[in-house]
C-alpha cells in the first residue's frame, strides 16, 4: 500500500513549493528506456507519494470515474517533451495533453510565475478588481487584435460562453425571437463534454442517455460551402452563429480545403451570422501562425482560446471578441467565480509571452512541415497518409495493410519504444509534441516511431496480426443521429 509523504499542511505546503522551485532550477541524469542516446535531464523534487505504476493504475481504477481508457503509462516527472513515470522510465510526449502544453512541461517562465503570484494573491472574484487580471486582459485582446475578453476557466466554459453571447447576440441585436435562435456546428466537431457541447456532436458515446440535449442546433459537413451556403440560405434569418474548428483535432485532425475558412466567414458575413472559431486545441501558435484561422486570414467575430494559454500549470480560458459582441454580457448574465483570478492571469501573460520570445509558431511551422515530410518520403505502406498543419499531425492508417491490427497496438508498440500519443477513430495517431522539441529530439522520436512502423509491419507479414473473421451477430456501427452516416464521427 502507499504511503502519502505527510498529511500535514505545511509539509504539504513546504513540498509543493519545493517541488515548483526545484523542478525550475535544477535538474539530474533519470533512467531513459529504448535510446542509446544521451539521456535527457529531468528535475528532482520531494515526491508526494511513493507509488508505483501498477499501484496508481489500481487505485486510479478503483476510485476514479470511468470515463478515460489511458495507455498504462503512469506520468511521475516531466520537463520540455520528457516524462518519466514512478521507476524512472523515459518517454517523449508527443500529446502534449491535447495541445495545453505548447511550451513544454514545466517551462520556468511558467513555474516562475505561478510561485510568484501564488505568494502574492491567488483569488479575489470578479467581485473585486485585482491588478493582474487587467494586466492579462490587455496583453490578449492586443496580442490577438481584439477589443474585450471575457475569462474563464476551462475550454468547455469558454464554448458554453459563447454560445450564450451568439445566442443573447442574435435576439438582442439580430432580431431573432427570443427560443428561435439556431445555431451551425460541424459533422466531427468536438467542442467539449458539457451539455451544450455534446448537443453538436455527431459522436453516439457523448450523446447517448444524455437526451434532451439543448435545441437549436443545425449541422452542415465540415469543408463543404455548398451545404453551409444551403443551411444559410434556409435558415440564415434565425441562425445566430457558425461554430467551427479551424482544423477538426478529436476527429482525426481534418484539415479543411484551401479557402474554405474564409468562404464561410463570407458567408456568415452576408448572413449577417456570427463567426466563432473555437482555436482552444489549435491556438496559440500550435499549426505554425498565432491562430490557425491566420492560415487563412480570417477574422472571426469571437475566438475561444484556452489548453495552451495556461501553459499546462494552470487551467484559464478566454472569449475574445470586440465591443459591439461582448456588450451584450452584462451584469448578471453570464460569470465565474476563478474566471480571471490573479494566479491563472499571471501565468497566461508568462504563457504568452513565451510563445513570442521563443518564436513558436515560426518552429512549429518549420518543424511541422519537416516531419511531414519525412514520413510522407518514408512511404510507409502502413500509413495512407500524413496530414496536419505545424505541429498539429495525423497518421491516418491503411486499414487493408493493418490488417488485424489497429491504430491502438501501434500506440502501445510506440509506447514501449518510448514515444506518447493516442488514437482515435481506431485507425488515426494523434501526433503533438510541445513547440519546445529540439532538432535532436525530433530526430530521435521520428527514428523511434520508423523502427516501430518496421517492426509493425514484419509482424503483420509473418501473420501475427490475421483479420478477424466477421462475427454476423455484431450489431451495426451506431449511426449519428443528425447526418445519419456510421462515418459522420
Amino acid at each position: 500500500m502507499f504511503r502519502l509523504t505527510s498529511f500535514t499542511l505545511p509539509h504539504t505546503v513546504r513540498g509543493a513549493a519545493a517541488a515548483l522551485a526545484a523542478r525550475a532550477a535544477s535538474t539530474q541524469t533519470a533512467s531513459a528506456a529504448g535510446s542509446s542516446k544521451a539521456k535527457p535531464q529531468v528535475a528532482t523534487a520531494e515526491p508526494v507519494t511513493d507509488l508505483s505504476s501498477e499501484e496508481a493504475i489500481a487505485l486510479d481504477n478503483e476510485y476514479g470515474a470511468h470515463n478515460y481508457s489511458p495507455l498504462d503509462v503512469v506520468f511521475s516527472r516531466a520537463k520540455g517533451l520528457n516524462v518519466w513515470d514512478p521507476e524512472g522510465n523515459h518517454y517523449y510526449d508527443f500529446l502534449s495533453a491535447y495541445s495545453a502544453l505548447n511550451q513544454g512541461h514545466l517551462h520556468p517562465k511558467l513555474v516562475a510565475a505561478a510561485i510568484n503570484q501564488t505568494q502574492t494573491l491567488s483569488l479575489s472574484s470578479r467581485a473585486f478588481y485585482n491588478d493582474i487580471f487587467p494586466a492579462f486582459a490587455e496583453k490578449i485582446c492586443q496580442t490577438f487584435d481584439y477589443e474585450a475578453v471575457l475569462p474563464m476557466n476551462t475550454g468547455a466554459e469558454a464554448v458554453e460562453s459563447a454560445l450564450k453571447i451568439a445566442r443573447k447576440w442574435a435576439t438582442d441585436v439580430k432580431g431573432v425571437p427570443s427560443g428561435s435562435v439556431q445555431i451551425i456546428s460541424a459533422c466531427g466537431c468536438f467542442h467539449g463534454r458539457t451539455l451544450g457541447a455534446i448537443s453538436m456532436s455527431c459522436d453516439p458515446d457523448a450523446t447517448e442517455g444524455f437526451h434532451p440535449l439543448v435545441p437549436g442546433q443545425l449541422k452542415v459537413d465540415f469543408g463543404d460551402l455548398a451545404g453551409l451556403e444551403a443551411t444559410l440560405a434556409e435558415h440564415g434569418e434565425s441562425v445566430g452563429a457558425l461554430l467551427l474548428e479551424p482544423i477538426q483535432g478529436e476527429a482525426g485532425v481534418v484539415v479543411p480545403p484551401d479557402g474554405y475558412l474564409a468562404a464561410a466567414r463570407a458567408l456568415c458575413d452576408k448572413h449577417n451570422v456570427l463567426f466563432i472559431a473555437d482555436e482552444i486545441q489549435t491556438g496559440i501558435a500550435r499549426t505554425g501562425r498565432m491562430l490557425a484561422v491566420d492560415h487563412d486570414n480570417v477574422r472571426p467575430d469571437i475566438v475561444l482560446l484556452g489548453k495552451a494559454l495556461g501553459g499546462g500549470i494552470y487551467p484559464i480560458s478566454a472569449v475574445l471578441a470586440d465591443r459591439d459582441v461582448m456588450d451584450v454580457i452584462t451584469p448578471g448574465t453570464h460569470g465565474s467565480t476563478f474566471g480571471g483570478n490573479p494566479l491563472g492571469a499571471a501565468v497566461a501573460i508568462a504563457a504568452l509571452d513565451v510563445v513570442a520570445e521563443e518564436n513558436l509558431a515560426a518552429t512549429a511551422q518549420a518543424k511541422g512541415e519537416a516531419f511531414r515530410a519525412r514520413f510522407a518520403a518514408l512511404r510507409s505502406p502502413l500509413i495512407k497518409t500524413v496530414r496536419g498543419k505545424g505541429l498539429l499531425n495525423a497518421f491516418v492508417m491503411d486499414t487493408e495493410a493493418l490488417q488485424g491490427a489497429s491504430a491502438t497496438d501501434l500506440c502501445h508498440m510506440l509506447k514501449d519504444e518510448g514515444v506518447l500519443c493516442k488514437p482515435t477513430h481506431g485507425h488515426i495517431i494523434r501526433l503533438a509534441p510541445p513547440l519546445t522539441i529540439t532538432d535532436e529530439e525530433m530526430d530521435d522520436v521520428c527514428e523511434r516511431v520508423e523502427t516501430t512502423l518496421a517492426r509493425l509491419e514484419a509482424e503483420i507479414a509473418a501473420g501475427k496480426h490475421p483479420v478477424p473473421q466477421a462475427d454476423p451477430d455484431a450489431p451495426p456501427p451506431r449511426a449519428c443521429e443528425r447526418c445519419g452516416r456510421a462515418d459522420g464521427w
